[in-house]
């Protein structure tokens, strides 16, 4: 689940309050709306708690595959990844239930088949075996609040049936490569990505008195060029990554795997940035750009 610095890209949740408006019978599948007010402080219960400071983690796991024209696509590498966050006030709020999240977040690429986290990879198109650069952004932070950018009142639309909401977003990016020079304009470069999200949970959950914290499933697919790591150039093909994966109740529900990888390489990972972060956000983008400059020449 790598992210772009677009706020869109962050999780674009679209709760619905069952207390504002009545539950959609089972026979269809209305837009459901409520106040901006109330909007937002369900979006806060999904994304992360009602109480200041208090973390949450989402985790999710899947494939990534390659397409290139004339050739079936191939399964690349197991994926995994996971972001601890937390929630607090935001500074010039607008409205009462406006607030600031903080996160930072890590997907992890491993064989496809034995699920070992990966130190190298041999290139199947090259030849060349490369270094693998994990994604370990820190911070990936964004303010949710009831005016939105475009100096509207936020609306956010999603389906229901039954009990169940949903929501499905799709965030296309388009902006300068933070590797890139001066020049993409004429010569090409331009980072170009899609990120497709689709969330759902129990509209019971959003009100509920007995926890502060609503659950929620994540289904998240992202569609890029290929990994800089990879060193394919401007070589024809794209890289896509199909995943799902909810909200956990707790650090240790993390995979054994994830767990380690935080232990030996990324201990602050246990917990979300400060409240009062304010660090301009990372990509995998730009942490591979520090990598690479840190690296030995």
């Amino acid at each position: 689940m790598t992210r772009s610095p677009r706020a869109a890209a962050r999780l674009l949740l679209a709760p619905l309050l069952a207390a504002v408006l009545p539950l959609a019978t089972a026979a269809a599948a209305p837009e459901w709306r409520a106040p901006p007010d109330a909007q937002v402080r369900a979006m806060r219960r999904i994304q992360c708690s009602e109480v200041d400071g208090q973390p949450a983690i989402y985790y999710w796991h899947g494939y990534a595959y390659s397409r290139v024209s004339g050739e079936p696509d191939r399964v690349l590498f197991r994926v995994e990844g996971m972001n601890i966050r937390a929630c607090g006030p935001l500074a010039n709020a607008k409205g009462p239930a406006d607030f600031r999240l903080v996160s930072r977040e890590i997907l992890l690429y491993e064989d496809p088949v034995t699920g070992e986290v990966l130190r190298e990879w041999r290139n199947p198109w090259t030849g060349k075996t490369v270094k693998v650069i994990h994604v370990a952004n820190d911070p990936v932070n964004n303010n949710f609040g009831v005016v939105g950018r475009d100096g509207k009142p936020v609306n956010y639309g999603f389906d229901s049936i039954g009990s169940q909401w949903w929501l499905t977003t799709t965030a296309p990016l388009f902006y300068t490569n933070p590797l890139g020079g001066d020049f993409q304009q004429y010569v090409g470069g331009t980072y170009h990505a899609t990120e497709m999200f689709n969330f759902f949970g129990d509209t019971a959950d959003l009100t509920a008195k007995k926890r502060p914290s609503a659950p929620a499933r994540v289904a998240w697919q992202r569609l890029s060029k290929w990994l800089p790591w990879m060193e394919m150039g401007d070589r024809d093909g794209l890289f896509y990554t199909n995943t799902a994966g909810r909200k956990l109740d707790r650090f240790e529900d993390l995979s054994p795997t994830m767990r380690a990888e935080i232990a030996a390489r990324y201990p602050e990972y246990t917990a979300p940035p400060p409240l009062d972060d304010q660090r301009p956000n990372e990509t995998s983008w730009t942490y591979f750009k520090k990598q690479l400059a840190a690296a030995p020449r």
